[in-house]
Order: structure tokens, then sequence, then C-alpha cells
């Protein structure tokens, strides 16, 4: 873990939560939707069968862990339909696992939410906010 680095991309798009066993857990800076970034923190990673087998295990289990927490707070923000989980890496090739809450009302439905539309950054005090709610949720 100690040659870990997190993409600059990731690293200006995101706030930082903590650190579960095996992923850095990131809040995605765009306002529009509950989204939360999971990023293993291993050197060198891109696919999901770079990882060993138990860190895949392990990858699983936060990943689950994470939709919760997304659906929980998505229930303070008026809902979630339907989680998005996805690992695309077309653009930032460390491999990162997004996780998002859509509702069937928001401005993207049904699209994807990759590459369409202009993020709506979070207020400085509301982005606090948010970091202090998902760190106990997280924790």
């Amino acid at each position: 873990m100690s040659d870990f680095r997190l993409h600059p991309q990731i690293a200006a798009d995101t706030a930082a939560i903590c650190d579960w066993p095996l992923c850095r857990v990131l809040l995605m800076n765009d306002a529009r939707f509950p989204w939360l970034i999971l990023v293993p923190r291993r050197a060198d990673m891109s696919e999901v069968i770079d990882l060993a087998d138990d860190d895949r295990v392990t990858l699983m289990a936060e990943i689950a862990r994470a939709s919760a927490i997304v659906q929980s707070w998505a229930a303070t923000r008026g809902g979630c339909d339907k989680l998005n989980v996805a690992m695309i890496g077309n653009l930032v090739t460390q491999l990162h696992v997004h996780v998002v809450a859509r509702r069937r009302t928001d401005s993207l439905w049904p699209q994807t939410v990759w590459g369409r539309g202009e993020p709506v950054r979070y207020a400085a005090d509301v982005l606090a906010n948010c970091e202090v709610q998902l760190s106990r949720l997280a924790q």
C-alpha cells in the first residue's frame, strides 16, 4: 500500500471521507447526485482482475457497504430509485468504483451520469457537512 497514489483527476474531483480496509472512500464533488467513489489502495491497478483474490472479495463487500450508505444518504435527499455501480476507467485508468444514487426525476435519467452535463460543485460549507455526515456513516 505504500506505493499507492490517488490519480490527480480523482483527487481534483472528490473529497476524502475515510479509508476502509481496501479502499479509500471519496465523495464526488457533484451535488446533483449522492455519489461515492471507492479506490482500492493498491499501486498500479486498472482492472478488477488485477487485484488478488482476497482483495476482490473485500472490494465487493466494500461496494455493498458504500451502496447502503449512498442509499441511506439519498433517502435524506429525496430518495433513490436505482443505484448505479460502475468501474469504467476509460479516462482515468486507476481502478475505481462509482456508486451513484439515481432518481427517475433527475436531470439525466435514464442516461448515465459519466461525462454528461456540468458538475454542480458543493458550496464549501455544504461539502464540509457532507464529509462529516458520510464519515459518521462510513465508520
